[in-house]
């Protein structure tokens, strides 16, 4: 997933519409959107109300700072006098852009457009300095909405459950809607802020990586057949939200729940790469996420199973492209070994005890037959009554195992 012959690099790293800052500047495949950064650029100095060269001075003072944010070679063609109105007008186009986010229908953008916009925003050679957005946001006049749109903007592009938030008017935002997003240290730029917010936690100092020996895994018809069921995690859903739990043969694997569209891998794919650059220390979460879904997907079924029980939502095409994606991408990951390794553990042991498997596949190959529900039925008389009185004594717990075995129980038409 580097720049050169990887067939995914035009597809998911370079811009579609607006290139942002100094790697793409000039593309001729952005010429128009060139003439919409202008126009969203020149309504944020007046939405600010701030004089336009006072602003452009500011970015002019500190552009040897904001210089050294970028590779040499990046920035080696372009002085600094025309570097610093670059990242002007960028800085300027893009803050405005997630300001009036709800409104930018005011700017005569196609909602094609808007749509690609947003993904060109989170790519990785499109990122600006977060110093350069902080000191035009200070700078301003309505600096605390415009941090508030920034928080909600990355908040709504973080989240990886199936569902969009409302949004809301830049002009009448309500009061206590904005979930902080802790960043200390202060991030880098906006990508990485979407990772502490798609991670659930802040970035952390990168700790040694160990070696640990590799566990042998299951897709998800597999983990099934064994007696291992798929429940999505409670709101919200983000990464870290991965655990795995056993109750008598049945095994719960809790995932967060994702939706799988063109945005999603916009933003995971430059995410992993930004991972993978020499100079950010982390411990490769994102990259290690898809690895593990990689490892549960490997054919169309897997996809639809994690489809049926509410975990993945396919809006990409069919389950098979979705699998084929996952299987040519994961093909290219170098995850952290030992990030999931005790859930996948706890899964192999559970995988690995036959009288679980036999009674699992049991039930799943015999359990609707007549006979064998009347002999369930001696043996409930027998044993349901202490199930349900160990699930009273835990029922404050909506995840518990003992409540998703009952549901599989009703499911399977007890």
């Amino acid at each position: 997933m580097f720049r050169g012959d990887h067939k995914y690099f035009q597809r998911y790293y370079e811009p579609r519409v607006t290139a942002i800052g100094p790697f793409h500047h000039s593309n001729p495949i952005c010429e128009q959107g060139e003439k919409l950064k202008l126009q969203l650029a020149v309504n944020f100095v007046r939405d600010s109300k701030q004089n336009a060269a006072d602003l452009l001075n500011k970015v002019d003072v500190n552009i040897k700072e904001l210089r050294a944010c970028y590779d040499l070679e990046t920035t080696v063609d372009y002085d600094d006098e025309y570097l610093a109105l670059m990242l002007f007008v960028d800085g300027c186009s893009m803050l405005e852009f997630i300001y009036k986010y709800d409104d930018l229908e005011c700017f005569e953008i196609k909602s094609d457009q808007v749509a690609f916009a947003e993904q060109d925003i989170f790519l990785l050679e499109n990122q600006l300095p977060y110093q350069l957005l902080k000191l035009l946001t200070s700078s301003s006049s309505i600096h605390e909405d415009l941090k508030d749109s920034i928080e909600r903007f990355v908040q709504m592009h973080s989240n990886v459950a199936p569902y969009q938030p409302q949004r809301v008017a830049g002009a009448a935002r309500p009061e206590g809607v904005i979930i902080r997003i802790s960043t200390e240290p202060e991030p880098t730029h906006l990508l990485e802020l979407l990772r502490t917010g798609i991670l659930g936690y802040p970035p952390k100092k990168c700790e040694p990586r160990v070696n640990i020996r590799p566990q042998s895994f299951h897709n998800v018809q597999e983990l099934q057949a064994a007696g291992i069921r798929f429940i999505p995690v409670s709101e919200p859903s983000i990464l870290g939200h991965i655990y795995f739990k056993s109750f008598l043969w049945q095994g719960f694997l809790y995932l967060p729940k994702i939706k799988v569209d063109d945005s999603m891998w916009h933003k995971f794919m430059n995410l992993i790469a930004y991972e993978m650059c020499p100079d950010f220390q982390n411990d490769f979460e994102v990259t290690s996420y898809i690895g593990f879904l990689h490892s549960l997907i490997n054919y169309a079924d897997d996809v639809k199973h994690l489809r049926e029980n509410h975990i993945l939502r396919n809006l990409l095409g069919s389950d098979e492209e979705v699998a084929q994606l996952f299987n040519e991408i994961g093909t290219y990951l170098v995850p952290n070994n030992a990030i999931y390794s005790n859930v996948k553990r706890k899964i192999e042991d559970h995988y690995q005890t036959r009288w679980k498997k036999w009674i699992a596949q049991f039930f799943y190959h015999h359990f609707s037959k007549p006979w064998i529900l009347a002999f369930i039925g001696v043996l409930s008389g027998l044993g349901l009554s202490a199930v349900q009185t160990w699930y009273s004594a835990n029922s404050d717990n909506p995840s518990s195992p003992c409540k998703a075995l009952l549901e599989y129980l009703k499911a399977r038409g007890y």
